[in-house]
């Protein structure tokens, strides 16, 4: 099948895996490949994207090769299941900013505000298996 988007998650963090199951609930004409990285996660098959660098922000890989990071991925996702709107903020130049500060704070924090271990921690049991 020819996805639009292969859309890099983690299926351990509780709020990643409502968001990615909102979308695709959502993704009617399955435009998006959804991919956990949390299990059985290849990065061969993934353009080289390391475990490591999946955790630490979300990635998504368009159909022409194009590695897009954070914010992007979800604003694109949304586009695909006809929801833009909802990121629509993400083009204005000033809650551009905003949003992409907010998310990289997120991104950052996001296993320890889920009762996480810290990605150090997690790589030393994954990293090196994958």
């Amino acid at each position: 099948m020819n996805y639009k988007l292969t859309f890099l998650f983690d299926g351990a963090c509780p709020l990643c895996l409502r968001e990615t199951n909102f979308l695709k609930k959502k993704d009617k004409t399955k435009s998006i490949n959804f991919v956990d990285i949390s299990i059985n996660y290849r990065p061969e098959n993934f353009s080289h994207i390391s475990y490591k660098q999946a955790m630490a922000n979300l990635h998504g890989i368009l159909s022409n090769g194009e590695i897009i990071f954070g914010v992007d991925v979800l604003a694109y996702s949304y586009e695909l299941v006809g929801l833009g709107w909802i990121y629509f903020p993400t083009r204005l130049p000033f809650l551009s900013n905003v949003i992409r500060f907010f998310y990289k704070y997120w991104a950052k924090y996001r296993l320890k505000l889920t009762g996480r271990d810290n990605l150090e921690k997690i790589c030393d049991s994954k990293c090196n298996i994958q």
